[in-house]
């Protein structure tokens, strides 16, 4: 039997992305396909690095190779993603996607996310940057082990200084408290906090990245504002705890998104310190906080719940020690950082998608 790529073609378009709604031909993600006798090799170029579906997509194709085209067949797949980005991308066109990390209230460990969905990015191989925004409080520094460090600048050939992202675990960094004593508290006006983190945006050179994640502040202020209405933001992940306090503030953070002359799309939310289960008795949870508030609070606002984060020791370890707890591969909740990430390009994924499409 003769094999051609119009049949293989045929074949591959029974295959859907179960997020994009569409098959994989129509959304142009088989490439270089060839053919040799029994013999078919392609790429499967995804929209992330970081899909929760890849080896399901793989699979897929192969059982629809085999099904439609010949059992006999001999299928290499080789899979490679290119990130999508939103339509208005003309300022800081080098940035795909801009993801911003909010909560209504503090001490809910929105950091500790922001951080640790930027690193289990860069290890799924996206090229991942990371802004902290939280000019009163900023913990990027402490979290990376950065507490000393200062960015150097370059100047361009135009005369323009540039500031250098610090680099650690494969993530440019920045965030004011590199520029400030840390021991010292740092008053400034909103117009005053506002223009210096838009330096953080235009006076960088962040180069070619895929994700930038932005650690914002608590709460809904002049920040949050300034970045929503200066930059194109891709989404927005919303990270609470089950406490009905947390929840109260959260849902403004959220709703805040929502609103007319901000609108941006919410990527779902995240549930910290969702509940505790000691080493000794793993099969148990203890929802010493409440149970299930950020899924009520999604459901509330039709948007997606991402999932949960236990409280374990080894994460706030791991951000006061400079080493963040989904670099440990070995900890289960790298594997939960993983998943959590996977979920949020899915769904940046599914935004940018549905832009095009409009």
């Amino acid at each position: 039997m003769i094999i051609t790529k119009e049949q293989v073609l045929s074949a591959l378009r029974n295959v859907e992305d179960p997020d994009l709604k569409k098959d994989l031909v129509t959304l142009h993600m088989i490439k270089d396909l060839e053919v040799e006798d029994k013999n078919i090799r392609f790429t499967l170029e995804l929209t992330t690095p970081a899909c929760p579906m890849k080896d399901m997509l793989k699979n897929a194709c192969l059982n629809a190779i085999k099904y439609f085209v010949s059992q006999e067949a001999l299928v290499e797949i080789n899979i490679t993603s290119r990130v999508t980005k939103p339509m208005d991308t003309t300022q800081l066109n080098n940035i795909k996607n801009i993801i911003l990390v909010s909560s209504g209230k503090g001490g809910v460990g929105k950091s500790t996310v922001a951080s640790n969905l930027a690193i289990a990015l860069a290890k799924d191989g996206a090229k991942t940057g990371l802004i902290d925004a939280d000019i009163y409080g900023p913990s990027v520094p402490t979290m990376f082990g950065l507490v000393s460090a200062k960015p150097s600048a370059r100047e361009t050939a135009d005369g323009k200084t540039l500031i250098l992202p610090i680099e650690k675990y494969g993530i440019k960094l920045l965030s004011l408290g590199f520029f400030a004593d840390p021991d010292q508290p740092v008053p400034w006006r909103g117009p005053m906090a506002s223009n210096a983190v838009k330096q953080l945006f235009n006076d960088a050179d962040w180069g070619e990245l895929d994700y930038l994640i932005v650690d914002l502040p608590p709460g809904t202020g002049d920040i949050h504002i300034t970045i929503t209405q200066s930059f194109p933001i891709a989404g927005a992940v919303i990270v609470t705890t089950p406490q009905q306090v947390a929840l109260a503030d959260t849902r403004k953070g959220l709703a805040m998104f929502q609103m007319p002359s901000i609108n941006i799309p919410v990527l779902g939310v995240i549930e910290n310190m969702s509940y505790f289960t000691p080493a000794e008795l793993p099969e148990n949870k203890y929802y010493i906080f409440g149970k299930d508030g950020g899924k009520a609070l999604a459901s509330t606002f039709n948007v997606p719940f991402l999932g949960e984060i236990p409280i374990v020791q080894s994460i706030g370890e791991g951000g006061d020690s400079g080493t963040p707890i989904a670099l440990n591969a070995e900890s289960p909740l790298s594997a939960v950082f993983a998943e959590l990430a996977g979920k949020v390009a899915q769904q940046i994924s599914i935004q940018n998608v549905g832009a095009v499409n409009c």
